[in-house]
């Protein structure tokens, strides 16, 4: 049987959660994923951790920030002017959106507060 290495074709089913017992993600009830290893589809912990492993393993994980998906940066945090949202869309903490960059990339913000004239986004990743 094949090893997976670096650049290994993987298809597996995987359960991601928190530390309080929170599931982010079961595929167990559905069809697996599948992805390139080394391409960045997954937390480089994630991807180290499956190095070695062939068909038919399992393996529980337990990673820190480094290796998933971060720490918090306070300087991430940022105040925007509400009018910079559309004045239909409900606002509500813990909303996550998908903003655009200057550069033409999308960045996941999560709604901290607002009011009628500000809103607080928190732009660290959201599992961080």
């Amino acid at each position: 049987m094949n090893k997976i290495n670096n650049h290994s074709l993987v298809t597996l089913h995987h359960k991601i959660g928190l530390t309080d017992g929170f599931i982010l993600e079961n595929t167990f009830d559905d069809a697996p994923i599948t992805f390139q290893m080394g391409c960045g589809e997954l937390a480089e912990g994630l991807e180290f951790a499956l190095i070695g492993l062939q068909e038919g393993d399992e393996q529980t994980l337990d990673i820190g920030p480094d290796l998933a998906f971060g720490f918090t940066d306070d300087e991430a945090v940022h105040t925007l002017e509400r009018g910079e949202f559309n004045p239909d869309m409900a606002l509500e903490k813990g909303l996550i959106i998908e903003f655009s960059t200057p550069a033409g990339d999308t960045l996941p913000g999560t709604i901290l507060e607002f009011d009628d004239s500000s809103v607080k986004v928190d732009f660290n990743h959201p599992l961080a």
